[in-house]
């Protein structure tokens, strides 16, 4: 067990920190504006598409390539994959283009090879995150993942970042049936790891993040404001509100 330092106050005997990956671990908007911008080119090269449908398309996926920088309410970085592929294909059926649905989804799933043999060019970590993983471990605290990526996924992304080793579990969004801000991954993780909900602890950047935490009843539900979310949105569902995971300090 170990300590907690948030905003000055000390929270007691935490045996498990559950993180969100995008915008808490790893910055949410270089690696997901350049996977968005990579399955638009390829979707438009497929079908021969100007640039004009490439922005549309990226924009329509979550992403604004003009600023690099992902829209509030997404899909992506929010919600699940097939809710990203599906507004992709409802676009396409709009502007003429039947039975793309086969198309998108091997795109998608090409869009993954390629990042997969190059992934350190798509992440980058957040400030303090490597320092706090290894300071839990070393304090006996255990550590996990609830993301809304693909476990395989997910679990490349901490090798790139070299915190694998560091990293009790990663669960992804294709291991559970009901998506954030449903408790079930939180529920998943508990069970696997053999540890009390009041000895947990969750932290994300968005606002389904640290919801999900407070629908499984954790001891505390700490946001960051390195993702999508403002301080006065979390602020309205934890009074633990951080810059980034850098301001989460192991005390014992």
């Amino acid at each position: 067990m170990a300590d907690i330092r948030v905003n000055n106050e000390v929270i007691a005997d935490i045996g498990l920190l559950i993180f969100d990956k995008d915008g808490t671990l790893m910055e949410l908007h270089y690696y997901w504006t350049q996977m968005v911008g990579l399955r638009a080119a390829l979707i438009c090269e497929n079908l021969k598409l100007d640039k004009d449908h490439l922005g549309k398309i990226a924009y329509l996926m979550g992403a604004d390539l003009k600023t690099g920088r992902l829209r509030p309410d997404g899909p992506v970085g929010l919600k699940k994959r097939e809710i990203v592929l599906q507004t992709v294909v409802d676009y396409l059926n709009n502007a003429g283009y039947n039975g793309v649905y086969d198309l998108c989804f091997n795109v998608f799933q090409q869009a993954d090879d390629i990042s997969s043999k190059n992934l350190q060019q798509f992440v980058r970590p957040i400030d303090g995150a490597e320092r706090l993983l290894r300071n839990a471990s070393r304090c006996g605290c255990k550590t996990a993942i609830a993301t809304i990526d693909r476990r395989e996924r997910a679990i490349l992304a901490m090798k790139c970042l070299g915190f694998a080793d560091i990293i009790d579990l990663v669960v992804g969004a294709d291991d559970v049936s009901r998506p954030k801000p449903d408790p079930e991954q939180i529920n998943f993780i508990l069970n696997a790891l053999a540890i009390d909900r009041s000895n947990a602890i969750m932290v994300g950047d968005a606002m389904t993040d640290v919801q999900m935490g407070v629908n499984a009843g954790l001891k505390v539900s700490i946001g960051v404001l390195t993702g999508l979310a403002t301080k006065e949105q979390l602020k309205g569902i934890t009074p633990y509100v951080v810059e980034d995971v850098s301001k989460i300090e192991i005390v014992n």
